[in-house]
């Protein structure tokens, strides 16, 4: 008797989380070609990484490679010296700008509203996006790196060590990233005001946490203010990945702490999680 009574909810609770799975990768295709439909976006978060490292390549290639020898010889290239900070940066703007700014035009433009009116769950919103955001950064990073590699010469890890650890940043960061976009997208009062609330704050990060200036040159106050945010501990797990072990000796420590990088990002998506569960609704609560 008690089994019986139990299986009706059991099977309405599996068709629950089906439906919403369902409606979810529905959600993802959607939110997918929505996005690929937005020049302004295309190139201020899909093609700015790609853009930014062939500039600054082209631009300093005169200077010679990075951590030469006094003769000239050895180190590595402008190109691949940039090229983890831009993954790390194209990380967080696929995420925190991307999500930032699309959600809060949402909200403004009664799009969150009407679908607050229908039976699509948050949770299947929140795959869209979230789906929307690993599809477009996987294809962003996969042209960052042939950009790299064929157009620069950057050579790529060989060893599977180096792979794994760029997977394990780059997962968490993506997640990290596209839950902080989701919670940011609260500050903005209308969509008007998105990009100018947003934007700031992610180009100063860029600037202080290792993708434009090399982390090592910045004062030390500088890099402990960096250190607060998810932006430095990326990069610099993206550099253990690409750039020779003789470059851990100008982090801070002397060592690529990637057991630092992993708390950190850890922290800041937990924190994240907590802040989107309290404040998320499909419209404001003043409105």
């Amino acid at each position: 008797m008690t089994a019986a009574l139990r299986a009706p909810a059991t099977r309405a609770s599996s068709f629950g989380i089906g439906r919403t799975l369902r409606l979810g990768a529905a959600r993802i295709g959607y939110e997918t070609k929505v996005y690929f439909r937005q020049s302004d976006t295309l190139f201020f978060t899909f093609l700015f990484p790609v853009i930014m490292l062939t500039i600054f390549s082209v631009a300093f290639q005169g200077m010679g490679n990075i951590g030469a020898n006094p003769d000239g010889s050895g180190g590595i290239s402008q190109a691949a010296g940039y090229l983890p900070g831009m993954i790390a940066a194209g990380i967080l703007l696929s995420g925190v700008q991307n999500l930032g700014t699309d959600i809060a035009m949402e909200r403004s433009d009664g799009t969150l509203k009407r679908l607050g009116g229908t039976p699509l769950p948050v949770l299947s919103y929140f795959f869209g996006k979230m789906g929307q955001v690993l599809a477009t950064s996987l294809l962003q990073l996969a042209l960052l790196l042939l950009v790299a590699h064929f157009a620069f010469g950057v050579d790529l890890p060989t060893e599977p060590a180096k792979w794994m650890t760029f997977a394990w940043v780059y997962l968490l960061g993506i997640a990290t990233s596209a839950v902080l976009g989701i919670a940011i997208s609260r500050l903005p009062r209308s969509g008007k005001s998105a990009t100018a609330v947003i934007i700031p704050p992610i180009l100063i990060l860029q600037f202080i946490s290792g993708v434009y200036l090399q982390f090592a040159l910045l004062p030390d106050w500088l890099q402990s203010v960096a250190s607060i945010f998810p932006l430095k501990w990326m990069a610099q797990g993206m550099r253990s990945v690409f750039l020779p072990e003789s470059f851990a000796a100008v982090e801070p420590g002397g060592v690529w702490n990637l057991a630092g990088a992993a708390i950190a990002l850890l922290i800041w998506l937990v924190g994240g999680l907590v802040i989107c569960r309290l404040t998320f609704r499909w419209i404001r609560k003043d409105s």
